[in-house]
């Protein structure tokens, strides 16, 4: 609710323009003081986003200085198609190569029964499916040998359709998949072994419970004969067969997942000719990792240009212009790239294609195909970025190991910037309480402004009165006496 005020009534004074007047001359103190506030919090979000850029260029440069990053292996085959390879481990991988000839894939067993009408339904037993290899199927067997698993037991219950049954050994986990196969000639029961090799192969056997009136449960039954599922064709289950550099290696699986340290090798086709497989060194890797450290620099740099700079033609400075953490921070950061480094054949960032820009601004620029020269000889480009500390020596301590020891210190909870931004915090909360003292005075101040102008406009409204009384005495007076 507005309040209702007749100051200056009885001086007929403009009271509530001068008061405001005055105190728009008191407020000036606490004008200063929210400029600076708003200028502190402007530079403590500054040392945010610095500190951000810092961490980013601190990442890429400890990557660059880590061993795992100089590991980094690539696998290339020369007929991919038939047989590929990746590293799965870089650091137990070692720049080679070797030929391969695979001459057998790994395959999983197969069998089906024969056909039966459809929604037929089988008489009361149980089928056994053990798992095993099946021995001389080429040559006179075949021999199963059974697994060290002991057999799985499928109750087939009378009446039980082919899909019922498949459903039960899908369900009971016996290392093999079933599936009902349907056309025009009516159902059939397909078994898969779950893994490839030849230890993954099984058999199947059937023992009826009377002879109920439903189909026979050996037609499920496959013990290698004939009989039952073994009267249609089989696929007996294989282990990978090749050859390594003309060493013969055998595999239950098509992924060859520790034949090679550090590789996986992948075997899709038989193949007719040899196939090269080379594992180099990632230079494609470390090539994206330079960049990266490259692109964070910049993107550093860009903002400690901005932040600290002075334009001379309208004499107007940056945020941080003159601020000697941002200055030192800038200048620490130009002297590290320019600093000889590693102790080896490459001394400078230059050597490998980087330097700093021609326009002044102080970024780094990427010759792609120097960089792409000096990585051929990685050994060397590893011990410029990667070399340990050396106390005796700086310039024979790593680029990056230095680059990334200098970031990590600046970013740490104690680091230069940390405490910078502490120290301007501090000031915000000091400027804080002052623009509360400051607004407590002003308080007092258009309170005691306001009862000195309400005691004048008084005592000159008591005056007015007294000198209207005193005229109206005067002229009564000069009338009587007329």
């Amino acid at each position: 609710m507005a309040t209702i005020t007749s100051t200056g009534i009885g001086s007929q004074l403009d009271v509530e323009s001068i008061i405001t007047q005055l105190m728009a001359i008191e407020k000036k103190p606490l004008t200063a003081l929210q400029g600076t506030a708003s200028t502190l919090d402007n530079k403590i979000s500054a040392f945010g986003t610095l500190k951000s850029q810092l961490s980013a260029l601190s990442d890429a440069a400890t990557k660059l200085a880590a061993a795992a990053t100089w590991n980094a292996k690539t696998a290339s085959s020369s007929n991919a198609t038939a047989l590929s390879a990746s590293v799965t481990k870089a650091g137990d991988a070692v720049a080679s190569s070797f030929t391969m000839q695979v001459s057998q894939l790994a395959r999983a067993q197969a069998v089906s029964s024969g056909a039966v009408a459809t929604g037929t339904g089988f008489g009361l037993g149980t089928l056994s499916i053990q798992l095993g290899d099946w021995n001389d199927t080429d040559a006179g067997g075949p021999n199963f040998a059974a697994g060290d698993k002991p057999a799985i037991d499928i109750s087939v219950n009378e009446g039980d359709s082919l899909s019922a049954i498949a459903a039960k050994i899908n369900a009971a986990g016996a290392g093999v998949s079933a599936t009902v196969l349907k056309d025009l000639s009516g159902e059939r029961l397909m078994l898969r072994s779950g893994a490839t090799g030849e230890a993954a192969g099984f058999r199947v056997t059937a023992a009826p419970v009377g002879s109920g009136d439903g189909a026979d449960l050996g037609l499920l039954a496959f013990d290698g004969s004939v009989q039952g599922m073994g009267a249609n064709p089989v696929q007996y289950a294989r282990n990978a067969e090749a050859t390594i550099n003309g060493v013969a290696i055998r595999s239950d699986s098509n992924v060859l997942a520790d034949t090679v340290p550090g590789l996986s090798l992948t075997l899709s086709q038989v193949t007719t000719a040899p196939v090269e497989i080379a594992v180099t060194t990632d230079t494609s890797g470390l090539r994206s990792t330079i960049q990266a450290f490259v692109t964070a620099y910049n993107t550093m740099n860009q903002t400690l240009n901005s932040a600290t700079a002075y334009d001379a033609a309208s004499k107007t400075a940056a945020l941080l212009q003159g601020d000697s953490t941002a200055v030192s921070l800038q200048n620490a950061l130009r002297s590290l790239v320019g600093a000889p480094s590693g102790g080896g054949a490459i001394q400078r960032l230059s050597d490998l294609g980087i330097t700093v820009a021609k326009d002044g601004a102080g970024n780094l620029a990427l010759d792609t195909a120097k960089l792409d020269t000096a990585l051929k000889n990685p050994a060397a480009v590893q011990q410029f970025f990667a070399a340990p500390q050396n106390t005796v020596d700086s310039s024979a301590t790593g680029f990056a190991t230095r680059l990334s020891a200098f970031t990590q210190a600046a970013v740490a909870t104690d680091g230069t910037l940390d405490t910078r931004t502490q120290s301007l915090k501090a000031q915000r909360k000091d400027n804080d309480k002052s623009q509360d003292n400051l607004n407590d005075r002003l308080t007092l101040t258009e309170k005691r402004l306001r009862a000195q102008y309400t005691a004048l406009d008084t005592k000159m409204a008591s005056l007015t009165a007294l000198n209207t009384y005193i005229s109206q005495q005067v002229a009564q007076w000069n009338k009587s006496t007329s």
